[in-house]
């Protein structure tokens, strides 16, 4: 009996990156706003993180086509976007800056993002933009009446309009209560899940762990770090700290955490203990029970290198 002999698998296309990178740099005279940027981004939602002047906007301003890249290349959907409107109907763009009049309403501001695009019937999807923001009740209002997360609604839906397969988004959730904030969060989720790629800049770690599982870092225009959120999130948290202890007697702290493993180095000064730890996490809970073992009160707990800065100048440097 001859076996039969089955047709070897043929393996799936794999799609073209949304978003492609190859050393892209800018600058403006002798101020280098982005140098040597790569990366490459399919469908789903990826976070630009970094401190204020890291160069997100200006890597954004390149990737919507508002700016050349200086050095290397651009590439959305395979073509570059400067100067090419067909590039430009399959982006949308929510910008940081305030960019809209104050005196058209709500549902004037995303018609006239339609019509811009060529939609057939801007009336219709201008409306269906605006409930997906949850801006209906406000939808003929002068715009200079919203509150500043009312007007970030209605920007998202001015570049949501035309259903661009590519979104950029530059601090979208400033101004934003926390019931806005999740309800835009999982709009952005559903469309990463329709197979949009998404990137949005935010300079606020929580923001992107809760809809972004891939992150790019940026500091000082460069690239810092990239990939997997929660092994970069690791990094983040497992570094050098520095953290102030006060207490009912600090030298017999200094004594007993001077023990544990995860302390390196303990400074007495005048306003407290200066606590050095490379594993934050694990001198959080051995804090408690050396207070205990040394048998002295716990008064108060400061971190004294946590700023956004101080966390990427340590990625930027490993």
């Amino acid at each position: 009996m001859t076996a039969e002999v089955l047709p070897a698998p043929v393996a799936a296309p794999v799609a073209a990156p949304a978003i492609e990178l190859a050393g892209a740099a800018r600058w403006y005279g002798n101020v280098v706003a982005v140098n040597d940027v790569s990366f490459s981004l399919g469908a789903g939602v990826t976070g630009l993180l970094g401190p204020n002047g890291a160069g997100k906007t200006t890597l954004l301003h390149m990737l919507a086509g508002f700016l050349a890249p200086s050095a290397g290349t651009v590439r959305v959907l395979g073509r570059s976007p400067h100067r090419d409107p067909s590039v430009y109907r399959q982006i949308g763009l929510v910008p940081e800056r305030e960019s809209v009049y104050s005196f058209l309403t709500g549902f004037e501001y995303v018609r006239y993002n339609g019509r811009l695009q060529g939609l057939a019937n801007a009336d219709s999807a201008a409306r269906v933009a605006i409930a997906r923001v949850g801006l209906e009740d406000a939808a003929d209002r002068p715009i200079g009446t919203y509150s500043k997360g009312m007007r970030q609604r209605a920007k998202v839906a001015g570049a949501l309009v035309h259903e661009p397969q590519v979104l950029l988004l530059d601090e979208p959730f400033n101004g934003m209560d926390p019931r806005q904030r999740l309800a835009m969060m999982d709009l952005l989720g559903e469309m990463a899940n329709a197979g949009r790629t998404i990137l949005f800049s935010s300079h606020i770690l929580e923001e992107v762990e809760r809809i972004g599982t891939e992150i790019l870092v940026m500091v000082a225009g460069r690239l810092a770090a990239s990939g997997d959120f929660r092994a970069i999130r690791a990094l983040m948290t497992d570094r050098p700290h520095t953290v102030t202890i006060h207490s009912s007697d600090d030298r017999k702290l200094a004594t007993t955490l001077m023990a544990d493993s995860a302390v390196f180095a303990v400074e007495l000064q005048p306003n407290g203990l200066s606590v050095r730890t490379a594993h934050l996490s694990a001198f959080r809970r051995i804090v408690a029970t050396s207070c205990q073992a040394a048998q002295v009160r716990l008064l108060e707990v400061l971190p004294a290198d946590e700023s956004l800065e101080s966390v990427f100048d340590y990625l930027v440097r490993r």
